[in-house]
């Protein structure tokens, strides 16, 4: 995978930081965009001397972007395809815990922002990238992170479920539409991945986790970074419009979370929007 380029959302803490290592690693050049400058900075800094330029160039580069805004999108695009000299993926991982409560309180304002993250921001990276992927005429690689909560009920607050539920549908959809291009496009679920997202509930997802999801042990975000990893390498070139579950077995054996990990706070009476680690505020009332 020399000299191959990648674009990777929400690339500064958990699913995203792993994915980098793990790109990094096997010899692609990275552009890590993500919402929370500082932290970005930082996982570009730690990676840029672990990971140092070769030919003159870096290989990693980092890119404040809100994937909710096409400008940004678009110029994280643009910087990833002259990092390497072309675009070979882009992986939409950008995420937000969301809109959370009852669903006579949530507020239009945290549901809609809730999908300008999750939905939009994988409608935009697939439009720019696809406008690249057209321009250099050898094909490319989609690959966008869903979630089991958009499977299955009960498995996450039901506007975060919703907005994946559109993402996996919205994969399947452009997989058949750019397949004749051999653009490829495909989506990872993760199940319960120990992140910082997932660990701004009450507690931790390991002891949470124990006896409930059937394989031992806890998700880790590398286990979906290996995932994308092969999707987006050559054994996979005959794979597209497929949706990769990574839960330990979780939807296999039903899975229902409910508060388990405190990823559902309507339980708890509560009622609001999760930022996730954008660094921005979360917020909150009680019922």
């Amino acid at each position: 995978m020399q000299d191959r380029s990648v674009l990777i959302t929400g690339s500064a803490s958990g699913i995203g930081r792993a994915a980098c290592e793990r790109f990094l690693s096997a010899g692609w050049r990275v552009v890590a965009a993500d919402y929370n400058a500082s932290a970005g900075e930082a996982l570009a800094r730690e990676w840029s001397s672990a990971f140092p330029a070769t030919d003159g160039r870096p290989r990693i580069r980092f890119v404040r972007a809100d994937v909710s805004l096409e400008a940004d999108v678009e110029a994280a695009v643009a910087a990833a395809r002259e990092l390497g000299g072309r675009l070979d993926c882009v992986i939409n991982n950008a995420g937000v815990g969301g809109a959370f409560g009852p669903i006579d309180e949530i507020s239009v304002a945290d549901f809609d922002y809730t999908f300008a993250v999750l939905m939009r921001g994988v409608f935009l990276g697939t439009k720019h990238a696809v406008r690249v992927f057209k321009a250099q005429g050898d094909g490319g690689c989609i690959i966008n992170t869903g979630s089991i909560a958009g499977i299955s009920g009960g498995s996450g607050p039901q506007t975060y479920s919703a907005a994946k539920a559109a993402v996996l549908n919205f994969t399947r959809a452009t997989a058949l539409e750019l397949a004749p291009r051999r653009i490829r496009v495909n989506s990872v679920s993760p199940g319960v991945i120990r992140t910082p997202l997932s660990e701004s509930g009450k507690q931790d997802v390991g002891a949470a986790m124990a006896g409930f999801q059937p394989w031992p042990g806890t998700g880790e975000p590398d286990h979906i970074a290996r995932v994308m990893e092969f999707l987006a390498g050559d054994g996979a070139e005959f794979i597209t419009g497929e949706n990769i579950v990574v839960d330990g077995g979780l939807l296999a054996g039903g899975a229902r979370l409910d508060d388990r990990i405190g990823g559902n706070p309507a339980m708890r009476n509560l009622v609001g929007v999760n930022r996730g680690s954008t660094g921005e505020r979360h917020a909150w009332r009680k019922l």
